[in-house]
């Protein structure tokens, strides 16, 4: 079990929503907080770290439905939760009404999640130009049939979706398929404020939450973009009427911030400071983790490297040891680094805080020629979406 013990006054108010349950569908959740999955991040090692911390609903990396559906040992794999993991959460990609169908039928009869989120809001070109992700809402028959039959074959295990507000500025497709969602009984939406061609640039468009929450009626409304601190969680909340927030990039090496979100929205005045060694000990545990769920050491170290910039962001991390960390080949070799840091070296404050992750510049969307001219999937898009279900995730 990891560890911060460094509570401290933050001037958090009084809690928000009174302690009271978050219900998606027959869940219910003591803190209003999602992790949200994450390409390559979001596998059992970090789950299971992030929940070591704190509370919430910790949904895999995206899976890929043909690939589940073909069983391929790789999505065989990313679906396995550990015992620990006693709300087993999924997220599903797919282009294809059978193929998701099918994937979820997969996962309901064999009894593999007691949670399944569908992911509508990848904005990245490989999967967008071939009409997948963030570009899918805008074909309406398309993503009606998708989600009804997914809801279908899910029964009475809760079917999410997670969404972004649209292609662009000029092709929003957020509060039509948030209907559309709503009238198909997903148990909740969840909405990243930002288009495609925002990509993960600028700021999140927190009104569009608000938007959203103000139009769905039935079913939980939940917020994500700019989450970087329990501050934020809650100013999301309250700016916007969302009935939870979902956290990405602001987890990114500090999987102490569920702490921080599950005392924030309980009124309690902490936040952890980690000092260097506790970042340290987090780091070390994260990658132990990593090679029981590879069950394979080099393949985890290799794993963990790239999480040495989002750990010690704004720590006295000297650049010939962090370009160490990130070409660590076993775990002796990284105990032998980590002994080299001034482990008593105190938390930086603000430094270490803030934007993490992902950045990137607003992009025209690639997308499948002659996509935008019909609200009804045309009939030569359908070779294009057939390739779209690729292992890539975001959103």
């Amino acid at each position: 079990m990891s560890t911060i013990t460094a509570p401290v006054s933050t001037g958090i108010h009084a809690p928000i929503t009174g302690s009271t349950p978050l219900r998606i569908g027959n869940l219910e959740l003591d803190v209003p907080v999602v992790l949200a999955p994450m390409a390559g991040i979001t596998n059992t090692a970090f789950r299971r770290l992030c929940r070591e911390y704190g509370a919430g609903l910790y949904v895999s990396e995206m899976i890929t439905s043909r690939a589940l559906v073909e069983r391929t040992p790789e999505s065989m794999r990313l679906i396995r939760h550990h015992e620990s993991e006693t709300t087993r959460s999924i997220q599903l990609y797919g282009v294809d009404p059978k193929t998701v169908s099918d994937a979820v039928t997969m996962l309901v009869a064999e009894d593999r999640a007691d949670h399944i989120d569908l992911n509508f809001g990848c904005p990245v070109p490989k999967v967008t130009r071939k009409g997948g992700g963030a570009a899918l809402p805008w074909k309406l028959d398309l993503f009606r049939d998708i989600v009804e039959g997914a809801v279908a074959a899910a029964g009475d295990i809760p079917l999410t979706i997670k969404m972004r507000k649209g292609i662009d500025s000029d092709h929003l497709t957020y509060l039509e398929a948030g209907r559309i969602a709503e009238g198909a009984g997903v148990a909740s939406i969840a909405l990243h404020a930002r288009t495609a061609a925002e990509f993960y640039s600028g700021t999140a468009d927190w009104s569009a939450i608000e938007t959203l929450k103000n139009t769905i009626t039935s079913v939980p409304v939940l917020g994500n973009g700019d989450i970087w601190s329990a501050e934020d969680a809650l100013r999301m909340v309250r700016e916007t009427g969302c009935d939870g927030v979902v956290v990405g990039r602001g987890c990114l090496g500090r999987p102490w911030l569920f702490g921080d979100l599950a005392a924030a929205f309980k009124g309690e005045k902490i936040k952890a400071q980690p000092n260097l060694g506790q970042v340290a000990q987090a780091f070390k545990r994260h990658a132990e983790l990593l090679v029981e769920f590879f069950d394979d050491e080099d393949r985890a170290c290799r794993d963990i490297r790239k999480h040495v910039a989002w750990y010690f962001k704004g720590y006295a991390v000297g650049g010939e040891l962090r370009a160490a960390l990130a070409m660590v080949q076993t775990l002796d070799q990284l105990d032998d680094l980590l002994a080299t840091l001034d482990w008593d070296a105190p938390y930086p404050g603000a430094d270490a805080e803030g934007q993490r992750g992902r950045a990137g510049t607003p992009k025209n969307p690639s997308l499948p020629y002659g996509w935008l001219d019909s609200r009804d999937l045309q009939e030569d898009h359908r070779v294009e979406l057939a390739e779209a279900e690729l292992s890539t995730s975001g959103g």
